[in-house]
């Protein structure tokens, strides 16, 4: 496993902001506090080592007041540690938290913006399965982040305070090699730093796979979550065409490969395991084995030994932080990679549409309150043109029919609303807003009077505004369900929801009209009156139509062949 340069300047852009963000002053003081306590945390146990070294001592010299007195001074012990350990717990998980929420609405603001979130599907890169990458990752990335600094920065203190007490403790030791002696200082330091460096050399070397292993078991599952979510979503036209066979067989081709995932990691994370397993078993033994001739030949005391025992397992511990850590380093970057993969997604999507280049849709004001294009030219993202030179102007109150390929002609609305830039030529826009209604309308789940009002409020709609217009669509048998909860898009048939469509077209009012497909559920007749309808109660409005019913031709004042 390998950190270049290049992976920690992109952390630190995405996610070091917000150490100086607004609530910097309340950020800094938690992370002084998680400090000061983590360096409680490390008094303690240099003062439990020496309290293991009074305790073996008066065990040795079988005294019963200092038993006592030790008895005394770890209840002290406990009780304060008890009191570090939880504020610790609170003040990490409080920063854990703020910086979650952070970088989670820094994410969304970049995603859910002027259309960023459907544009960047067409922009190559790897940043699919943005839901999980926001809900998921994001998590990750940062509560590990300092989860993993503080374990180093606790690792740090320990190697410092502990090395002084084992060099102390491991005094001189004569190297008789026959012909010369040769005194050794602190072998017992020495000796700590060969077994840890010989232990991370080791996990360094079988923890390389396991990045890769980890980041593609996490695209595998989003990827798995992502295929049931979309059959759950779309659970009626499944059951209408009897396509359950055909869902099962994707779910487990998808499953086939989360477990194809899975035994890679448990590969690559049993070579880890084989490492820390062993060396947990052998870091017990090995400094009581190291220092217990001395206290065999009485060069030093019960107590000094277990007290070198432990100063060695500490130092040896805090060394071997790469090897204890391996799993979580590695989880850790890749979801920090799948979050900058998003990211890095959208900052080139930023740069696609705010750099110059002839092959771009300009959009503008007119300098009327008309709809104008001009030379206007489509362009698919693999170069071939869709249509070109088109030129024309709608006013307000005009019904024009969008007719030739259907396409390219939901290329034309969502180049009017922005959301297709791939092309030549300009649109010039009115001054109000373009209302855009697709083939399904967008209903999110809650109650069906706030899906019928969105995007704006249910405030802003009277009940009698409501019930009017449901019945006027033919809905009147939805009156008595506005204030229950469901996920409307699944529980309502597809009819009801482009009929719901026109309810809330009719609500809002707009003076421009962009209806691609959105009665094609409904029967020619029941197509028709819902244009007569749009058109009774919208009369200064401008109706442009992408339609596949023959009827709707008469209804239109003129028509555009693409």
């Amino acid at each position: 496993m390998q950190f270049s340069n290049g992976f920690f300047i992109q952390f630190i852009r995405l996610a070091g902001p917000f150490w100086n963000s607004e609530n910097k002053s309340t950020i800094r003081t938690q992370a002084l506090a998680l400090f000061m306590l983590t360096v409680m945390q490390i008094g303690i146990a240099v003062i439990i080592t020496e309290w293991s070294a009074d305790l073996f001592n008066a065990l040795e010299q079988r005294s019963m007041s200092g038993l006592f007195l030790q008895i005394g001074l770890i209840a002290l012990i406990f009780v304060f540690n008890i009191a570090v350990t939880t504020a610790h717990f609170k003040v990490k998980r409080r920063l854990q938290l703020d910086w979650r929420s952070w970088l989670t609405h820094r994410l969304i603001s970049l995603w859910m913006t002027n259309g960023r979130h459907y544009l960047i599907t067409h922009i190559e890169g790897a940043h699919d399965n943005p839901d999980g990458r926001i809900a998921e990752d994001i998590r990750i990335a940062t509560e590990s982040a300092i989860e993993l600094c503080h374990s180093l920065l606790y690792c740090s203190l320990l190697i410092i305070s502990f090395t002084k007490i084992l060099w102390t403790l491991s005094g001189t030791v004569i190297l008789d090699l026959w012909f010369v002696e040769i005194p050794i200082y602190g072998h017992l330091v020495w000796l700590a730093i060969i077994y840890a460096a010989c232990a991370s050399s080791l996990g360094w070397w079988l923890g390389k796979p396991f990045t890769l292993a980890t980041d593609a078991r996490q695209t595998v599952e989003a990827n798995f979550r992502f295929g049931l979510v979309t059959a759950r979503e779309n659970s009626l036209a499944i059951a209408l065409v009897h396509g359950e066979a055909n869902e099962q067989a994707r779910f487990i081709g998808l499953f086939r490969d989360i477990v194809h995932a899975w035994q890679r990691q448990t590969q690559t994370w049993s070579h880890l395991f084989m490492l820390t397993s062993g060396y947990s078993v052998l870091s017990m033994a090995f400094p009581i084995l190291v220092s217990a001739p001395r206290y065999i030949l009485g060069s030093i005391s019960l107590g000094a030994l277990m007290q070198s025992a432990q100063a060695f397992q500490q130092t040896a511990g805090a060394l071997s932080w790469p090897v204890d850590n391996m799993a979580r380093v590695a989880e850790w970057r890749a979801s920090v990679e799948r979050v900058l993969g998003l990211v890095n997604g959208l900052d080139k999507l930023e740069q696609e549409i705010v750099r110059a280049d002839p092959h771009r849709i300009q959009l503008k004001k007119a300098e009327q309150n008309v709809l104008r294009f001009c030379d206007l030219c489509i362009i698919r993202l693999d170069g071939i043109v869709c249509v070109q030179s088109i030129n024309a102007e709608i006013r307000p109150g005009e019904r024009v029919l969008i007719t030739g390929n259907a396409f390219t002609g939901s290329k034309l609305f969502k180049a009017v609303v922005g959301l297709w830039p791939w092309g030549e030529g300009s649109i010039e826009l009115p001054d109000d807003q373009v209302f855009f209604m697709p083939p399904r309308p967008y209903l999110p789940t809650g109650t069906l009077r706030s899906a019928i009002c969105y995007p704006s409020t249910q405030i802003d709609y009277t009940e009698i505004e409501l019930t009017e217009a449901l019945d006027l669509v033919g809905l009147d048998e939805l009156h008595e369900q506005l204030d229950r909860v469901d996920n409307w898009a699944s529980a309502l048939s597809r009819e009801q929801q482009q009929r719901l469509g026109v309810v809330r077209l009719l609500l809002q009012q707009p003076k421009w009209i962009l209806l691609q497909e959105a009665m094609d559920s409904l029967d020619s007749s029941c197509e028709m009156k819902m244009l007569r309808l749009i058109a009774q109660k919208l009369p200064d409005a401008a109706i442009m139509t992408i339609t596949h019913e023959p009827l709707a031709e008469a209804f239109h004042q003129r028509r555009i062949v693409l």
